[in-house]
């Protein structure tokens, strides 16, 4: 018999897909990636698994390396898709892919199964890291099945399903929201929220923050250290790549910080709306860029803040593990060399506000850029200065006058 391993959450879609593939004649082996998200009871999700059929099932904790080997370097880039999104789940997919198809590496299985729909991004990040680790293995998407789609259109023959297979899942028909949560963000979509006349950020229940409305009156300081671009300390405390999100987590989501509700480009080519919540990165993303500002020089920032949209994309869409991925990562190791220092931060109903910034590296110098006299800076240079860079205009000018 075939084996696959099935990257499985216990909840509706992959019960009906685990019981679904044993029927297509499968060993199924089932992976419970950690990423973070909640789950009533870790243990009891893989005596399910097992009690469905499943030939194993197994926890990965996965959770520090999201953070540091993933979210962290994106962190590095500022990389931010069309403005807003922090890519929580987007980074989070090609881990899961790795994890399974290691998993598939040690059981011998040629075949990996995850449960993401035909109409979204995840499909995409799902094989597309899974085809450029391992190309033999055969990516098993249910939902781009026509077979699978016409036996299971919509969720009251899933509940059906799992009912005659006396798989228990909690699931109801209707909801009006979906959401996906790891240890960066959660996000929302789908249901209600299609309709854009919804007020989503009222409509949902966040998990991670309150409303600004509903923070507390009075502003926090938190402080955040960084070496060579990646968070190392919380106010003076050193802790894990996985502790610092945690704990900004619990610190920007008592003060409303890291909500935004948007309509977004798919990589398939549609519009969507999501609602989503990031605190802790949010404030990680505003703590990175203040300490750039005093230790990263300036055309060398520029180039990164260019090329920062290209990441974005490339994380969005899922391509990790690519070339032109690798060498962007290479590329913001070298970059990020300098930024090293400490930046304390005011958190007040949704703001962010600077309070303090700190380096060793620190290019700013108060002698030269005071507006008092003083420092090695001589403002007769930028006569000859602003004389060059006229040039040009001067000689249009000349030659094509114009009009004013």
């Amino acid at each position: 018999m075939a084996s696959c391993v099935l990257a499985y959450s216990g909840g509706l879609d992959t019960s009906v897909i685990l019981g679904w593939l044993q029927e297509e004649g499968y060993d199924v082996h089932a992976v419970y990636v950690d990423l973070g998200q909640p789950c009533e009871d870790r243990e009891a999700t893989l005596e399910k698994a097992r009690t469905c059929g499943a030939k194993s099932a197994r926890i990965v904790d996965a959770r520090e390396e999201l953070c540091r080997e993933f979210a962290f370097p994106v962190l590095a880039w500022q990389a931010v898709y069309e403005g807003v999104y922090l890519l929580g789940t987007s980074i989070a997919r090609p881990l899961i892919s790795k994890v399974c198809l290691q998993v598939a590496r040690e059981v011998g299985a040629g075949a990996y199964a995850h449960g993401a729909t035909g109409k979204g991004n995840d499909q995409c990040r799902f094989q597309l890291a899974a085809e450029a680790l391992d190309p033999s293995v055969t990516v098993i998407a249910p939902w781009r099945i026509e077979k699978f789609r016409a036996r299971f259109p919509g969720r009251r023959e899933m509940i059906d399903f799992c009912q005659q297979k006396k798989i228990p899942v909690k699931a109801t028909v209707d909801k009006p929201y979906s959401s996906d949560e790891n240890c960066l963000h959660i996000s929302y979509e789908a249901g209600r929220l299609e309709e854009l006349g919804t007020n989503g950020l009222e409509l949902v229940d966040f998990g991670m923050t309150v409303s600004p409305q509903q923070a507390p009156d009075e502003q926090e300081k938190v402080a955040i250290e960084f070496a060579a671009g990646v968070p190392i300390a919380v106010n003076g405390r050193k802790l894990s790549a996985l502790d610092i999100v945690s704990e900004l987590n619990a610190i920007g989501g008592r003060n409303g910080i890291g909500r935004i509700d948007m309509v977004e480009n798919r990589f398939v080519g549609m519009k969507s709306r999501g609602v989503y919540e990031a605190p802790g990165m949010t404030v990680l993303y505003a703590a990175h860029r203040l300490v750039e500002q005093l230790t990263m020089d300036r055309d060398l920032m520029h180039l990164r803040d260019r090329l920062s949209p290209e990441v974005a994309e490339l994380v969005y869409y899922g391509f990790w593990f690519a070339p032109k991925m690798d060498a962007l990562l290479a590329f913001i190791r070298e970059a990020q060399k300098t930024v090293t220092g400490e930046v304390t931060l005011n958190l007040y109903k949704g703001n962010i506000l600077v309070d303090s910034r700190s380096s060793d590296q620190s290019l700013y110098d108060a002698g030269i850029a005071s507006m008092e006299g003083g420092g090695s800076y001589n403002q007769t240079d930028a006569e000859g200065f602003l004389r060059i860079h006229s040039l040009p205009g001067r000689v249009q000018a000349r030659v094509n006058p114009r009009t004013f």
